[in-house]
């Protein structure tokens, strides 16, 4: 076995979040080290797979400070235009619209589409190689904390220090549960259906949000052709269907003829024909929230510290946003010499986190509640309200910010400043 080697921050899991946090702390300058199941090698763009992450304004930012952004080998898709209607399958959407538009709001896009396929490259090209990073992948680890600090054991026969452990491990994290972490979790009793299509007609980078009787079904404009164009279908677009679990089930059981005509159903004549691309991913729908953020050395990050309804798609973003505070905060620690893993420093991240993150899991909630059922008087309640939302500038305005993610109190790297240097 190796000798013990310090880093101040060891993070566990190297998905979008985790890897983010790990180029971010390394960017400034922090000894980092993360360590992930899977390895990490750096790899070509793969075969298109359907699936795609909408990246707010802020987190691309952030991406853009750890490095990460200008390493994406394929051409992200600015979101200009959101629309949001109300809506039954089979039916056009409703002509009581929301419409947002970026340009009214900013210079900049409401935010992009990014294949998962691209970001996995892009992390995957940063992380090696960078002076203040550690990569151990593959590799599982054992974790010992202590108020003096951490210890981490490797499958690989070495051992690591650290002064504080970041779980970035999803929702079943085994750091979390170790130390005793209680969740809430809200079963919607859905299930969330993930690909993408090409159509005919152009998306004009517009992103469409329709409210269906089961569950919300989301229409975001991809960058196309990427490989999987043709004459008839030149234009891509991604999609997010949460449906009843017995529907859904239904609906991934279809061959893909079938399974298009049902997305055309849902989504309106607006793109023309269309056909399925990519595979289909599905997933059990529920909401999860921790008791705390944190525990003796520990800090936890994304899915290991929440989950909301895909109804807006902010679960990356919300994720991301845990990365830009407690990057912050330790950044800050380690410059002024303080130990970056003090009870302190993690209550700042968790002060700064879990207001925004309750905002978020109630607003998704009430929206899920509001928009998830047929009865007539409660539909044409929503239309008239949504049509008097967007008569109303400064409301609308303020909606379309928070799309951004430019909510009250956004600093730091998530405002666009750039990355303090630490030490």
């Amino acid at each position: 076995m190796t000798s013990a080697s310090d880093v101040a921050v060891c993070i566990l899991g190297a998905g979008p979040v985790g890897a983010t946090l790990a180029a971010t702390l390394a960017t400034a300058g922090l000894p980092t080290a993360v360590v992930d199941t899977q390895p990490l090698p750096p790899m070509e763009l793969q075969d298109f797979d359907g699936r795609a992450y909408a990246i707010a304004l802020t987190s691309q930012r952030l991406l853009q400070a750890a490095g990460i952004w200008e390493r994406l080998p394929e051409r992200p898709c600015p979101i200009l235009g959101i629309r949001v209607a109300d809506g039954r399958p089979g039916q056009p959407p409703s002509p009581l619209a929301l419409h947002f538009d970026a340009a009214a709001v900013s210079d900049e896009p409401f935010g992009y589409m990014v294949e998962a396929r691209s970001l996995r490259v892009g992390l995957n090209a940063r992380l090696p190689g960078m002076a203040h990073l550690r990569v151990f992948a593959p590799a599982r680890a054992t974790v010992e904390r202590r108020t003096e600090g951490a210890t981490i054991r490797l499958s690989t026969g070495e051992t690591l220090t650290a002064r504080l452990v970041v779980a970035a491990e999803g929702r079943n994290s085994p750091l979390r549960r170790q130390a005793g972490i209680r969740t809430a979790v809200l079963d919607y009793h859905q299930i969330g259906m993930v690909g993408a299509f090409a159509h005919e007609a152009p998306h004009r980078n517009i992103a469409l949000e329709q409210f269906l009787p089961n569950g919300p079904f989301a229409q975001l404009p991809l960058a196309g052709p990427g490989g999987f164009g043709s004459a008839a279908f030149p234009h891509a677009s991604a999609f997010v269907w949460a449906d009843r679990t017995a529907i859904a089930q239904r609906m991934l059981a279809l061959d893909e003829a079938a399974f298009g005509r049902e997305l055309a159903r849902r989504l309106g004549p607006h793109l023309g024909a269309i056909r399925p691309i990519g595979r289909r991913w599905s997933y059990p729908l529920s909401a999860l929230l921790v008791e705390r953020w944190t525990d003796t050395r520990l800090a936890l990050i994304g899915d290991a510290a929440h989950g909301v309804h895909p109804i807006a798609g902010q679960g990356l973003n919300l994720g991301f946003r845990d990365v830009a505070a407690l990057a912050e905060a330790v950044i800050e620690a380690w410059s002024l010499g303080a130990d970056p893993g003090a009870p302190a420093v993690l209550a700042r991240y968790q002060a700064r986190r879990r207001p925004d993150t309750l905002l978020m899991l109630s607003g998704m909630h009430a929206l899920e509640r509001l928009f998830g059922n047929d009865i007539a008087p409660v539909r044409w309640a929503r239309r008239l309200g949504i049509a008097a939302v967007d008569r109303l500038p400064a409301l609308k305005r303020g909606f379309a910010r928070q799309a951004m993610g430019l909510g009250p109190g956004v600093t730091g790297l998530l405002a666009g400043q750039p990355l303090m240097r630490a030490g």
